[in-house]
Formats: C-alpha cells, sequence, structure tokens
C-alpha cells in the first residue's frame, strides 16, 4: 500500500514539474543563502509590519464608513451623544466602542503603520551606511526611497480618514501647503478637496486611495524589491571565505524560513502587545473636527513631524509678484525641502560611485561605517538635521513644558538646523578615523593583556596577544589604506576585486 502510495506521489510531481519548473526553479531557490546578521532582519520587519497592516486594514474595512454627511452620534460613548458629527467620525467611534475586538484592531493598525515607517526609514540607513546601494543595486535603492514616499503618504491619508480634530487640523495644514504652489495652487486645492475647504469629498477620495491605490503601489513594488533581492543576491560582511561573488550564510529552507517565520511571529505579537496596552490616536478624546476650531498641542505621527518642525522655523516671508503672493514660509518647508531630501536620496548612489570610481565593477561587500569616514559623517548630518526638526514640531509643547519662550527656543533651533549638521558631520569623521587608527595599532600590537614586566634595559613594556575575536567585517591584518582613485571624497573605498565572470546567485 505504501508503496502504491509513493508511485502515486512521484507521478504526481513528475506531471507537475514536466509542466511548472517546481524541481529546478524551485531547488535553486531552496539553496539560496542569506547573511544571518542581524542588521539583514530590518527589512523584513518591515515586510512583516506590512503584512499586519493589510489584514487589519481589510477587517475595518467591513466596518468604516467614509463619509462627511452630518449624523446625529447614538454609540457607547456618553460624552459625545446627541452630537451632530461626520459619518467617519461616527464609523470611527462605533468601531472603537461598539464593535468586539475594534479598538484592539484599530490600535493594532496604528502601531503597525509606525513600525512600518520607521522600519523602512531604519533600512534605508543600514543600506546607505554599509554601501550596500552601490552597483549593481542602484535601482533597488530607488525603489526603496520610492517605497519610503508611498508609507509617508498612507500614513497621512490613513491618519486623515477619522475626521477628527487632530486629524481635520492636519487637512487644513495640507491644503496651505498646496495653495503655497506658485499658480497652480488654488487649482490644486480644488482639485483634491473638490470644494473650499473642508468640503465634502476629501475623506471619500483619501479613502480610495489609502486602501486601493497607494497599497497596491506599495505591494507592487514591494514584489518587484524582493525579486531583485533574490535575483541579485544579498550583500554580506567581509570575513574569512566571505568573497565578491558569493553570499555565506543560512540557506532560505529550512534554517533561514524558520529564523524568519520566527520574527513574523515576534513582530504580529509585539504590535497587538502595543495595541492592547498602549494607548494611540483616542480620536473620542480629540473630537470631531470643526472648521472653526484648532487642536491646542497638536502633534503629527512622528514622520511626518519633521515637516511640523519646518513650517514652524521659516520666518513669515512673503513676496507679491504680478498679481501673486509667494508664501515662502510655506512653500520653501513643505514643498521644495522634501523635493530636495528625496532628489539627494536618489541622486547619492550614482554620484559617490562617480566621485570614488566604484561605478566600474560590482560591489557585494558591505562597507562599516568606520571605513567610510565621510559618507558615514554625511549620514550622521542628515539625522541631526532631521531630529532638529522634528524636535522644532513640539517647540511648544518643549516651551510648555521647560518653561521657555516659544519665541526663544524658535530661535534656538533655528541656529541648530544650521550649526549642528555641520558639527555632527565633522565630529563623526573624526571619530571615524580615530576607530580606524585604534584598530590599526590593535591590530599590529595586539590586544593588552593587563600584564607589565620590566625590560633589560630597565623600562617596562605592557603584554600583549594577538587579535583573536573580530567584529562582522573587522579586517584580519593591519589596516593599509589602499590608494584613493583621482576625486574621491567619501573616505576610502573598499579593497578593490575583480569583476566576476558571472555573477553567483
Amino acid at each position: 500500500m505504501n508503496h502504491e502510495h509513493g508511485a502515486t506521489g512521484e507521478r504526481f510531481a513528475n506531471a507537475v514539474d514536466a509542466r511548472l519548473p517546481v524541481h529546478d526553479g524551485a531547488g535553486q531557490l531552496l539553496r539560496k543563502s542569506f547573511p544571518d546578521h542581524w542588521s539583514f532582519l530590518l527589512g523584513e520587519i518591515a515586510l512583516y509590519s506590512l503584512i499586519v497592516l493589510v489584514l487589519t486594514g481589510v477587517w475595518l474595512t467591513f466596518f468604516f464608513k467614509p463619509e462627511m454627511q452630518d449624523v446625529v452620534y447614538q454609540g457607547s460613548y456618553v460624552p459625545l451623544l446627541g452630537q451632530p458629527v461626520s459619518g467617519a467620525f461616527d464609523s470611527t467611534l462605533r468601531i472603537s466602542f461598539d464593535v468586539r475586538g475594534g479598538l484592539l484592531m484599530r490600535q493594532a493598525h496604528h502601531w503597525a503603520a509606525l513600525v512600518f515607517v520607521a522600519a523602512i526609514g531604519v533600512h534605508l540607513l543600514r543600506i546607505f551606511f554599509t554601501g550596500a546601494f552601490r552597483r549593481p543595486r542602484e535601482m533597488n535603492w530607488a525603489i526603496g526611497v520610492t517605497l519610503f514616499a508611498l508609507a509617508l503618504a498612507e500614513g497621512f491619508a490613513g491618519y486623515s480618514l477619522p475626521d477628527d480634530l487632530l486629524s481635520g487640523t492636519g487637512l487644513r495644514i495640507a491644503q496651505g501647503i498646496m495653495l503655497s504652489i506658485p499658480v497652480a495652487g488654488t487649482y490644486l486645492a480644488m482639485f483634491v478637496f473638490g470644494s473650499e475647504f473642508p468640503g465634502h469629498d476629501i475623506v471619500p477620495r483619501l479613502y480610495s486611495l489609502h486602501i486601493l491605490l497607494l497599497p497596491g503601489a506599495l505591494i507592487a513594488l514591494v514584489t518587484v524589491h524582493l525579486i531583485l533581492v533574490f535575483h541579485l543576491k544579498h550583500t554580506h560582511w567581509r570575513g574569512p571565505g566571505h568573497r565578491n561573488t558569493n553570499v555565506v550564510g543560512k540557506p532560505l529552507y529550512p534554517q533561514f524560513t524558520a529564523s524568519s517565520l520566527g520574527l513574523s511571529l515576534m513582530v504580529s505579537g509585539l504590535l497587538f502587545v502595543l495595541a492592547g496596552v498602549a494607548q494611540i490616536n483616542p480620536v473620542w478624546k480629540y473630537g470631531p473636527y470643526r472648521p472653526d476650531q484648532v487642536s491646542t498641542g497638536s502633534q503629527p505621527d512622528w514622520y511626518v513631524g519633521f515637516l511640523e518642525g519646518s513650517l514652524r522655523l521659516v520666518p513669515p516671508w512673503e513676496t507679491n509678484f504680478a498679481g501673486h503672493t509667494l508664501m515662502w514660509n510655506v512653500l520653501l518647508p513643505a514643498v521644495v525641502l522634501p523635493a530636495l531630501l528625496f532628489l539627494v536620496l536618489y541622486a547619492y548612489p550614482f554620484a559617490e560611485q562617480r566621485l570614488t570610481g566604484e561605478w566600474r565593477q560590482e560591489q557585494h561587500l558591505c562597507d562599516r561605517p568606520r571605513e567610510r569616514p565621510v559618507r558615514t559623517g554625511l549620514g550622521a548630518a542628515g539625522i541631526t538635521f532631521y531630529g532638529v526638526l522634528l524636535l522644532a514640531g513640539g517647540n511648544d509643547v518643549a516651551a510648555q513644558t521647560f518653561r521657555i519662550s516659544v519665541n526663544a527656543l524658535t530661535w534656538i533651533f533655528r541656529v541648530l538646523l544650521i550649526v549642528a549638521p555641520v558639527v555632527a558631520f565633522f565630529l563623526t569623521r573624526t571619530v571615524c578615523r580615530a576607530l580606524l587608527h585604534a584598530e590599526q595599532e590593535q591590530l599590529t600590537e595586539g590586544e593588552e593583556t593587563g600584564e607589565v614586566r620590566q625590560t633589560l634595559a630597565g623600562g617596562y613594556e605592557s603584554g600583549h596577544r594577538p587579535v583573536t575575536s573580530f567584529r562582522p567585517g573587522a579586517p584580519r591584518r593591519p589596516l593599509s589604506p589602499p590608494d584613493r582613485p583621482p576625486g574621491s571624497r567619501t573616505g576610502t573605498p573598499s579593497p578593490q576585486h575583480p569583476e566576476p565572470e558571472r555573477r553567483s546567485r
């Protein structure tokens, strides 16, 4: 009987394999190696947060009504009984208080959105500081930056759907940003909102973007991103047996699959634990949106906090030209600044490789940040610039908390926005060079044992032993910086490797 079942299974497998590339394709795929260092798991955290987002979002669509017509609230939240609210706000409260498990799903969805954007951002930083954006991965870097931009847009669209006082204030700011665009701003605002602010069309339109267009674009780009990761193979740290032509790590099945599955369960579990114990976006406390009201001390989600800070720091500059008013205090921080930010992110891989000459060959080995003092300094300066803007977005709350004048704090942030990134760049570059020097000295002389002995000449010297433990990517011999190509501006390039005749996947 068992022999018959085995023969039947073999015939079935042969029949499937004759029609689909199961054996050859899947076999090669299952043998693919993945690096097992923790830094390579950041992208997976973003992926699993996206899965939680999709699942909880699908559940929420069964109960949410994207309507802006006024209704009288008759739900379980007593303080708002009998109050006129929009249909979107009414359904949000119904999900939170009247649908079993609704508040848990709402908060899990919101927490997953925050972790998703954060994971993409940290993943991009890991790629930047290790040089994993170099040839042949420039397009995958561009896809990652696009995913980050789409995640910001998706988060803002979802954040605005409940039509509460806080999200309505954010939409009012968004309309002001649109109006600041010369000539086309008024037409763009009318097109988006469908009428004078707030209108009745913005929430249904954002709902379509939030559940259909933006998720579709995100899932499509994530799919392309993963296909390119498999096709181009992973980067990995330098070390024994680690070359520019191979990948050392766990095979996809079963080791990597098991660890990745465990990570997915941990991410999902943590998000739902946060949803159960950490309150987020309590719209019932803010109340329904009213155009004549503004929420005091309102703060957006962290990923758009830098825009809030930039709007608060720019002085009230305006210019009247040919009958048009140019609002520089809105146009520069909310339109020009983000456009320049993403332009720099898209262009950086190509600019660096041109300066270092690394565009001529493929790079599959990760740099350690200390090996690229200038690149690491630029990254630290960018993070500092972003951090100052993020802190400036809460200058009113900080001023009230620490009993400081808002005007004085605003000027402090303006100065820091210019000075702090420059200081961060030079400080980081100096630290990187000092670490390289200390590492070279340790590799040359060995680790100190703590023993002190007297020499024949009567002096004293400390005992040393050869270095036996190394961090990922650390050299196994004394560093000898290779010659820099002419025009190099990003630090010592990685050791040069011959171009492989055929990439091993």
